[in-house]
């Protein structure tokens, strides 16, 4: 079998974060008068670069000082709100030990800002198994277009085709699909029936075999 890569979402695939996130937006939405039911934030916010669901959210055109102004407040709640209790999803530190062990190449591409990205490196001291990380600075457009799981597989120097993408998000699930990737769903954010438009659905990485994934996939 030709050689392949794993390209890893960070929210929801590294860590179960998506519970403090959605304490943290629906805060950051509260201040600013918006009542987002779960519907709404499914289909507008997770998934997505903090400049797309921003400008959502406000419904305007905003200047760059006010993204930054406000994505980096939100993010500022969600760190506060998990740092006590961050840690990687279960199974994946031997997992990933597994993908080291066979010199599988591997990258994180997130929707993501970087502090957040060095934030959940530092905390689970896992940045060593990733020497390649995509944030959201490095994409014009954030998913459900390809744009990050493109440039995740062209930074690894492999097609995408031979790329296997871990994903939590339905956005997220639709990018690496659409990119030609093969798409393993993590279940933390969505049910296994919400995410059977993937190849494989898993809801953690206790147990999973890398090579055996592949000989599945492939």
């Amino acid at each position: 079998m030709a050689p392949k890569a794993f390209i890893f979402d960070m929210d929801g695939v590294i860590i179960h974060s998506n519970p403090y996130h959605k304490i943290a937006l629906h805060e950051f939405c509260e201040k600013y008068g918006y009542h987002l039911t779960e519907e709404e934030l499914r289909a507008k916010i997770y998934g997505r670069t903090n400049k797309q669901w921003i400008t959502n959210l406000f419904g305007r055109t905003l200047s760059g000082e006010e993204l930054e102004h406000y994505a980096e407040e939100k993010e500022g709640m969600f760190r506060e709100l998990i740092k006590n209790d961050i840690k990687p999803l279960a199974g994946l530190r031997d997992f990933l030990e597994q993908l080291n062990a066979h010199n599988f190449a591997r990258a994180i591409g997130t929707s993501a800002p970087r502090s957040n990205v060095d934030f959940v490196m530092s905390k689970t001291q896992l940045a060593d198994y990733f020497p390649t990380i995509l944030d959201d600075s490095f994409v014009e457009h954030g998913k459900p277009h390809p744009e990050i799981y493109l440039k995740c597989a062209a930074a690894l120097g492999y097609a995408p085709e031979n790329c296997i993408v871990f994903e939590d998000s339905l956005s997220g699930v639709a990018a690496g699909k659409e990119a030609g990737a093969k798409v393993v769903g993590v279940a933390t954010t969505h049910t296994f029936e919400e995410l059977q438009e993937t190849d494989f659905v898993i809801a953690d990485f206790v147990g999973l075999d890398a090579k055996a994934l592949m000989e599945k996939l492939f």
